[in-house]
């Protein structure tokens, strides 16, 4: 039988399943329940409200509602879902974020591959040990890496720069002291007018600086005096051929082919195995003699440039310290969107989880990882997307559709919990629904859990280690260009503004007959997508310029946006709530006053 966290032992009937030991999770786990979880939602506050809010009061309140499961977080990782999720979010971290920090290694000459490590170790473990959402997966991304080099290209046009790793800490420090000033006053309240239109947008755009970061791989070796025209040439053979496999392995999970397990294989590990079998191409035949460039590498431990790990920033210059804040307004800016729209898609709606999240609490963690990054002088981490929701994707537990006459949640759980085969739908009799179709599967729990976060992050500290090093240096980049483009276009693909473009495109005839976009007419769809591609346009021209140090309040300016502007355009209500809806449950959404 499962377990009752201790203060929530007197309310069974309105909990969701648990995924204890080896027992897989019970089919009541959906959507639907996990809203009703703890309660009713709660009443709606005004925007004045926040500030009448108790100082500190979101924080506990993340803590005291987590901290029953926490015993729990570890004792469901004795699963086996959690061996595929921490080998996938492994690789789609670590060499995506060393991958982005080339050019800002390259640039700067400040950091170095163990710099990247060592900041993705420190994220995993921070989140996963204290985070109150040990899903959402943080590390070294895009955005980050364009602000770093962003400010580096700044201050050295100055006659008289300053050392920029002391400079950076105290970009770092502000930022820093902004997250813990905005979790203590609850400002993560905020989070609550964060709809689809702006996850969607920041996800499309994100997913775009994932194609460009393979293209900017590639083209490099043209430029690089290292490489050669044949090395470069493979390279991109070897980007094509890691995502044509990648996709394939993708295509053939979501078939009919092969028995259900042999799909599910193909989706847990389809990914690690054509990163490996593209790179070791690289090393056959003429490809070898070709000699395409690979991941470059520093010492064992080391940091960049044989520099000491604890950066003195607070001996730098005065004048430099104020000039310092507005970066780290902007960074807080950043993180304040990137991080905590990673954590709402991580949990999304889609998702059926039953563990209370933590937004408050973990952006103060952010902001204590971010005051760490300053002083050992590393990239920065937070919150990754596509990596947190794909990390959430890998730790489901699929099974059969429930059958509509089964019996109550409360009696399906009650027998789920002495049954062994409680993955696959029931009906009255404890039977497989039979007109469900066969190789059909639905998710029906998640796998919450801290040890596939902090195994991953463990696994990076490790490639710290000499002869890991040297296995990483045999990874050609061209491979990791690929993997950029598959992380891409699999974003794009479940990206809500190529949804409703897909659906415009679509022959009608072939459109299912339930689908609510029938409900919306044509001109509204294009005209609410055409607002968050200016939005996104806006976004991604800025960053290609000098003024990139702003890119993140063009980022935030799409909350009031979607709250002032797009309720004034000509849409129904009824077209708004089709064409946007909340990012989370209104269980998930509780953390932050509920959802709007």
């Amino acid at each position: 039988m499962t377990e009752t966290p201790p203060s929530q032992s007197e309310d069974r009937a309105t909990r969701g399943p648990e995924v204890l030991g080896n027992t897989e999770a019970s089919p009541l786990a959906s959507s639907a329940a996990s809203a009703t979880l703890r309660g009713s939602p709660p009443q709606r506050l005004s925007l004045p409200s926040f500030f009448r809010v108790k100082v500190g009061a979101g924080i506990v309140r993340d803590i005291r509602a987590r901290a029953p499961w926490y015993w729990s977080d570890w004792k469901d990782a004795w699963n086996y879902r959690v061996v595929p999720a921490t080998l996938l979010i492994f690789f789609a971290n670590v060499l995506p974020g060393i991958a982005f920090s080339l050019d800002l290694i390259e640039t700067t000459q400040q950091y170095g591959v163990s710099e990247v490590l060592l900041s993705s170790f420190m994220a995993a473990f921070v989140f996963s040990v204290f985070g109150a959402q040990p899903l959402c997966i943080a590390g070294v991304t895009g955005p980050i890496t364009v602000l770093n080099q962003t400010i580096y290209n700044i201050i050295e046009k100055h006659p008289d720069s300053p050392d920029y790793l002391h400079f950076i800490g105290w970009v770092y420090l502000w930022g820093a002291i902004l997250h813990w000033i905005t979790a203590a006053l609850n400002w993560c309240n905020f989070l609550r007018y964060v709809t689809l239109f702006s996850c969607d947008t920041f996800g499309f755009y994100v997913a775009w600086v994932y194609l460009q970061y393979g293209i900017q791989v590639l083209t490099r070796e043209f430029n690089d005096p290292s490489s050669t025209l044949p090395g470069a040439l493979v390279s991109i053979i070897l980007a094509l051929l890691m995502l044509v496999t990648s996709f394939l392995f993708q295509f053939l999970s979501r078939s009919g082919l092969f028995h259900r397990h042999v799909r599910r294989f193909l989706a847990d590990y389809g990914m690690p195995i054509s990163l490996i079998a593209s790179s070791a191409m690289a090393y056959w035949g003429r490809f070898n003699t070709a000699n395409p460039l690979t991941l470059p590498v520093n010492g064992a431990f080391k940091a960049a440039n044989g520099r000491e790990w604890l950066v003195r920033f607070w001996e730098l210059d005065g004048k430099w310290v104020g000039i310092a804040f507005p970066f780290g307004f902007a960074l807080w800016v950043l993180f304040f969107f990137d991080h905590n729209v990673s954590s709402l898609i991580a949990q999304g709606s889609e998702f059926p989880l039953r563990k209370p999240p933590g937004f408050h609490y973990d952006f103060f963690l952010l902001g204590i990882t971010t005051f760490l990054a300053a002083l050992l002088g590393v990239p920065a981490p937070n919150g990754l997307i596509p990596q947190a929701p794909i990390h959430t994707r890998s730790l489901l537990v699929m099974g059969r559709p429930l059958k509509e006459n089964s019996k109550s949640d409360e009696d399906i759980e009650d027998r789920a919990g002495s049954s062994k085969t409680s993955a696959i739908a029931v009906d009255v009799k404890g039977e497989p629904d039979p007109t469900a179709t066969p190789w059909r599967e639905v998710p029906i729990a998640v796998v919450e859990q801290r040890v596939s976060n902090l195994a991953q992050g463990s696994l990076c500290l490790v490639l710290l280690s000499g002869p890991f090093l040297h296995v990483l240096n045999l990874i050609p980049r061209g491979v990791l260009a690929g993997l950029f483009w598959y992380m891409g276009l699999d974003a794009l693909a479940g990206n809500g503004i190529t949804v409703k473009l897909t659906y415009f495109l679509n022959d009608r005839v072939f459109t299912r007959r339930d689908e609510p976009l029938r409900r919306v007419r044509k001109s509204r769809i294009l005209l609410f997508v055409a607002v968050q591609l200016t939005a996104f346009g806006a976004t991604f021209a800025i960053t290609q310029t000098i003024a990139a140090i702003g890119f993140p309040v063009i980022i935030l300016l799409l909350i009031p946006v979607r709250t002032l502007l797009v309720p004034r355009l000509p849409f129904t209500s009824e077209e708004l709530s089709i064409l946007d809806g909340p990012t989370a449950s209104p269980f998930t959404m509780e953390s932050v006053g509920g959802a709007l």
